[in-house]
């Protein structure tokens, strides 16, 4: 016998949460399956970039109190090029800000959201692995496994925003995926001296090198390198890796004086299309992946999540997954998807190379962002806010 659910969300990661709670208290039969049988506990070393927009999006949702104890404020962005002249420095109280955005752990992200669904009322069915999604005329048929029994669920709309696992067996959707042939090193790493609230984002011709203060002198970091040199880095003893993080780097916040949870993985720009299928739709990293540069790909999915809720509320239960629904919910978020995904790819683009001539132009691009004040609070609101900034 079918279950049935008015919204089933695939995916009770942050993204896949942020939607159900979005939805609490509309009516609405809302049901998450999350294929993790436990949730994140603090041993996951990863750290996400929040804009203020996102941040604004929690607080709305009830989660940001719980979670701002555990969060670093960003609240100066420095910009540069390795070996070549020109820089950026974005200050919060030249933008009229406090923060202009904030570095939490993913665990505790999670772990905040998982209390708010609990508090709300909204049930995380864990251990729940969907293994094919039917969208049809009438609603969306979706099996999943659980303890060895297979199930099924009859939504009038069902999301995916489990990173696209359950994707494979919906026919008319396909990923369009351009490889960039770089890997993200990414680590844990302690400095010398306290960062202030300073995050770096440092361009070099194998891509970029980003440090998002973490603490109080730690710092997230992500390193994007060629594949090769990916793996040499992952194995090197914490003393070398450290000295080249250094090397290449330089003396901003002294030396680096450990490193802990290294890994790498590749890197792409994906685009689910279409993101929808009748009474099916598809958000955040599922629905398009961006190159870690700037720190926009989490953002854009938590906006995708937000938006889709209130698109959703805006209909009634029968019209849940309909053309009309799906329609508004994709000219709803295209600008915001197609400029965040051009922005990140530019930026790739127009840094990661060692042409001479294009070397000049960008350092005088930065040179110039950083005397105009118009500029900088338009790259600070995009950032934040996305299109709508």
């Amino acid at each position: 016998m079918s279950e049935t659910a008015d919204v089933l969300v695939v995916g009770g990661g942050p993204v896949g949460g942020t939607l159900a709670l979005g939805l609490a208290g509309s009516g609405l039969r809302v049901q998450v399956l999350e294929a993790r049988s436990q949730p994140e506990t603090g041993a996951d070393p990863r750290a996400i970039a929040l804009s203020e927009g996102s941040r604004i999006i929690l607080q709305r949702l009830g989660v940001w109190e719980n979670l701002a104890p555990h969060a670093t404020a960003i609240r100066t962005i420095h910009i540069t090029q390795k070996k070549r002249f020109g820089r950026t420095v974005l200050r919060s109280e030249e933008m009229g800000r406090t923060e202009l955005g904030y570095v939490v752990g993913f665990a505790e992200l999670a772990a905040s959201i998982d209390a708010r669904l609990q508090a709300v009322g909204i049930e995380v069915m864990r251990g729940a692995q969907a293994n094919s999604l039917q969208p049809g005329n009438d609603g969306c048929r979706v099996g999943y496994e659980k303890n060895g029994s297979e199930h099924t669920v009859e939504a009038s709309l069902a999301v995916v925003a489990d990173g696209g696992r359950s994707l494979d067996s919906v026919p008319g959707l396909s990923r369009n995926i351009r490889e960039y042939g770089q890997s993200a090193v990414v680590a844990m790493v302690q400095a010398e001296q306290a960062h202030g609230g300073v995050a770096y984002e440092r361009f070099t011709s194998n891509g970029p090198v980003a440090l998002l203060p973490w603490g109080v002198r730690g710092f997230a970091l992500v390193w994007t390198v060629a594949p090769e040199a990916a793996e040499r880095l992952v194995a090197l003893n914490e003393t070398d890796f450290l000295q080249e993080l250094h090397a290449h780097f330089g003396d901003r916040v002294g030396h680096f004086t450990s490193v802990s949870g290294r890994a790498a993985y590749p890197l792409k720009l994906a685009r689910m299309q279409p993101n929808t299928a009748p009474h099916l739709a598809v958000i955040g990293n599922a629905a398009q992946t961006l190159h870690p540069v700037a720190g926009q790909g989490f953002n854009l999915g938590l906006r995708d999540a937000w938006e889709l809720a209130n698109v959703i509320r805006s209909y009634s239960p029968q019209e849940l997954g309909g053309d009309k629904m799906l329609a508004e919910y994709v000219a709803t978020r295209r600008p915001d998807t197609e400029g965040g995904m051009f922005f990140t790819d530019f930026l790739v683009r127009t840094f990661s190379n060692d042409w001479p001539a294009l070397g000049h132009v960008r350092g005088a691009a930065l040179a110039a962002l950083d005397l105009c004040n118009p500029a900088r609070q338009f790259v600070v609101r995009k950032m934040s806010l996305g299109a709508k900034g």
